[in-house]
């Protein structure tokens, strides 16, 4: 994958300073803005260093990229994920440790998002209301939730979306890096694909743009003059802050096709069990998959054995078997074994493969996991089970009666 990435900065048009930061470092795959706050220059102080230290921290992890970047399973990606949570971790500390030292700039801190890039893969951390937006086959899609106060009152349920436009706590945010020794980052795995733009930005931007509007805005023109643009649409409508953009375009290579990581995300997608999802809610799922490549009668399940896993067939094709007698085929974009989330049930058939197949596994362990950490993303998991499992039921108790209709009158 060829990356191009261009990141500007402007301190906008009603102020005299600018605490934004911005790092832009291709050899590292590392895009780090963060948006200062805390007053006599020391916004300008925690924004500044926290971009050092992230990047200082990468680099001497750079092993971890590079290890992801290689073969991009599970236990690579947890580990680039737990460097981008340590790199932001050690920043907040040491801006912490930089404003109790020095009385004048007592409660400075600054926003982050940082997207860190290897092979196919990019791992996200977050903290504030600084955004990642993806740019993907003429949509938008934005990749992190604001950590402010009005965001929180609009997930609760608390206030609506009208009245959170016109809230007067619209910025007061609820985390950030160096107001304490610590910090909660937001991380997020995403599969990068050819022609992906990703955008970087303070709310100096953000805050000037309506949703209905950015999937254009994002895709116009090239994305090299693509910061250069949304800064000026920023100080044209306003620019009351200092504002910041990077955009990273991913390009494929001269004779590149269909890549794995792209019949994966269009695999989940076809998927009844994930179709409420977000588009950043499908892709913290897809970060819990593991792949397995089966050859041409290879046994993929067997009747009778234990499983608490739902595959998904990315490539190929599988037959299903009772008792040795087919009784369907599945191809691309098919799924099966769901009810292995539920319960760690016997095996009611044997799936054996085609033709050569590689499937995506997701196990109940993992998937929990995820839906303790993310509880609406968990709603809206049970309530698609529900429904697919309602679906079935009136299937069979149809069924059901068909053959009552049929059977012979003694």
């Amino acid at each position: 994958m060829l990356l191009a990435a261009h990141g500007a900065t402007h301190v906008g048009r009603r102020r005299t300073d600018n605490e934004d930061a911005f790092l832009v470092d291709r050899e590292l795959g590392l895009y780090v803005v963060c948006d200062g706050m805390g007053g006599h220059a020391a916004g300008e102080v925690a924004s500044a260093r926290t971009i050092e230290v992230i990047r200082e921290h990468v680099a001497e992890n750079r092993a971890v990229m590079e290890a992801l970047a290689r073969e991009p399973s599970p236990a690579h990606r947890a580990e680039a994920v737990a460097l981008m949570e340590a790199a932001i971790q050690r920043a907040c500390a040491e801006v912490y440790q930089i404003a109790q030292a020095d009385p004048s700039k007592r409660g400075m801190g600054t926003t982050c998002v940082a997207l860190l890039l290897a092979g196919e893969t990019g791992v996200i951390g977050h903290v504030g209301d600084s955004r990642i937006y993806l740019s993907r086959g003429g949509q938008a899609h934005r990749l992190t939730e604001d950590h402010t106060l009005v965001q929180a009152q609009l997930k609760q349920g608390v206030i609506t979306r009208d009245q959170a436009e016109i809230s007067p706590y619209r910025n007061v945010i609820t985390r950030a890096v160096g107001i304490q020794a610590s910090v909660h980052v937001d991380t997020l795995v995403t599969e990068v694909l050819p022609g992906d733009v990703y955008v970087l930005c303070s709310d100096g931007l953000h805050g000037y743009l309506e949703d209905d509007e950015t999937a254009a805005l994002l895709a116009e023109g090239p994305p090299a003059s693509l910061p250069e643009r949304l800064i000026d649409l920023a100080n044209e409508r306003g620019g009351k802050d200092n504002v910041t953009v990077i955009a990273v375009h991913a390009q494929a290579e001269a004779g590149g096709t269909t890549s794995l990581a792209e019949s994966r995300i269009e695999a989940l997608r076809r998927i009844p069990l994930f179709h409420h999802l977000s588009y950043k809610e499908q892709m913290a799922v897809l970060a819990l998959a593991q792949s397995q490549a089966f050859e041409a009668g290879e046994i993929v399940l067997e009747e009778g054995a234990p499983g608490d896993r739902l595959f998904v067939v990315v490539q190929g094709r599988v037959g299903i078997e009772a008792a040795g007698a087919p009784i369907a085929e599945i191809g691309s974009g098919g799924h099966f074994g769901e009810m292995g989330l539920i319960e760690q049930a016997s095996r009611s058939a044997t799936v054996r493969a085609l033709e050569p197949t590689r499937c995506m596994m997701f196990g109940r362990t993992d998937l929990m996991a995820l839906m303790r950490k993310e509880p609406v993303l968990a709603v809206k998991l049970l309530w698609s089970l529900v429904q697919v499992l309602s679906e079935r039921l009136r299937a069979t108790n149809v069924e059901l009666s068909d053959a009552r209709l049929v059977q012979p009158r003694t």
